[in-house]
């Protein structure tokens, strides 16, 4: 490890006490599936691997979300608890080293959803103010069940929604998207047994034809996707080539995919895209405005606040919130973070736990106070 101890660690570590936080330190060599299986694109392209000598691929720690949560289940212990960490981790980047400092606090198991997602954003607020008191500093959030919502309203199919959540935080992804939506390609050209299962939707009848043809062609079930899967992707690839919105749908979905204002409007706001494209967000909106009082009751400034609909992080385990935190003007993020709901559970809790964090650049921070002095 080269990089050297941060000198704001200190002050760091202890507004992490003072905020009622259980201070973590996590493997440095990891289990590479999960992060290959559960983050996104871009952290997947950037992880350094490795193997051990019994076969198990392992890479350095490329962030401290999963590792932290894996330690939870491990240890059984009770929610809701707060981890927080500040330690190196390791991934292939453009612009700076490749072994740098992360810090941040994991806030596993509370039930009350806009308030732990409050409290978070206002947990990495505070750690900023805290380590750059004169800077000003921008807040930009996202909402994945928000426009998750838009989708389902809209009466996208299951397989068209999952695409287009799978490209929320990727302008280029959702963009491709989009442009698939408004003009489908066509049918790819499939043999006749199959073409006609996989227009008909018969999973098991596909699975079957597939699995025989595979054992014909001698090639095993277990050394790449199954059968079930190939025939899955082949009925779900059949949906969304036979989708197309009406052009009053396609242009609710991009009018919603253009707000961008201040928090203290953005309720009102979504609530009047909703009424004028005769959609129902529901339990969605309520949360995010309950939420948007929790932030304004914690003394953060709502309306210096910016909601983007289209704002997302690139990663996939985000369920709900997504938030960076810039210097105002500046280009890069100094903490980024939200809502995992899904996550422990398929990192292999037995039963769902809620979670909500985040992380900041100890890097980006330094040459920050550098050019301040």
């Amino acid at each position: 490890m080269t990089s050297s101890y941060p000198a704001i660690a200190s002050d760091i570590t202890k507004l992490f006490a003072a905020r009622n936080t259980h201070a973590v330190e996590v493997a440095v060599l990891q289990p590479a599936d999960p992060f290959l299986d559960m983050a996104g694109e871009d952290l997947r392209r950037r992880i350094f691997l490795t193997e051990s000598e019994t076969g198990l691929t392992l890479c350095l720690r490329p962030e401290f979300t999963i590792p932290v949560c894996l330690d939870h289940i491990a240890s059984q212990a009770g929610t809701p608890r707060r981890y927080s960490y500040l330690g190196e981790v390791f991934r292939q980047r453009r612009e700076g080293g490749n072994e740098f400092f992360q810090a941040g606090i994991e806030d596993l198991g509370d039930r009350d959803t806009p308030q732990a997602d409050a409290r978070s954003l206002a947990d990495a607020h505070a750690l900023l103010s805290l380590v750059l008191p004169d800077q000003a500093l921008a807040i930009t959030l996202g909402d994945q069940t928000i426009f998750e919502a838009v989708l389902a309203a809209l009466g996208l199919p299951r397989g068209w929604r999952m695409r287009l959540a799978r490209a929320f935080g990727s302008a280029a992804m959702l963009e491709a998207a989009l442009a698939d939506l408004a003009n489908p390609p066509r049918n790819g050209q499939l043999a006749g047994p199959v073409a006609a299962l996989v227009l008909n939707g018969d999973l098991e009848g596909l699975s079957s034809h597939i699995a025989g043809g595979m054992e014909q062609a001698g090639l095993s079930a277990s050394a790449g996707r199954s059968p079930a899967d190939i025939a899955r992707r082949l009925i779900e690839k059949a949906e969304l080539r036979s989708v197309r919105l009406s052009n009053e749908a396609f242009s609710a979905l991009k009018d919603f995919l253009a707000i961008d204002v201040a928090l203290d409007g953005a309720a009102q706001a979504l609530e009047t895209f909703a009424a004028g494209a005769g959609l129902s967000l529901g339990a969605a909106l309520d949360n995010f405005s309950a939420r948007a009082k929790s932030i304004e009751a914690l003394g953060l400034p709502t309306a210096k606040i910016r909601y983007d609909a289209a704002f997302g992080r690139p990663l996939d385990y985000y369920t709900g919130l997504v938030f960076e935190i810039a210097a105002e003007n500046g280009d890069r993020p100094l903490a980024g973070g939200g809502r995992y709901d899904r996550l422990l559970t398929l990192l292999g809790a037995k039963t769902p736990i809620p979670g909500v964090g985040f992380s900041v650049w100890l890097d980006r921070i330094e040459a920050l106070r550098e050019k301040a002095q």
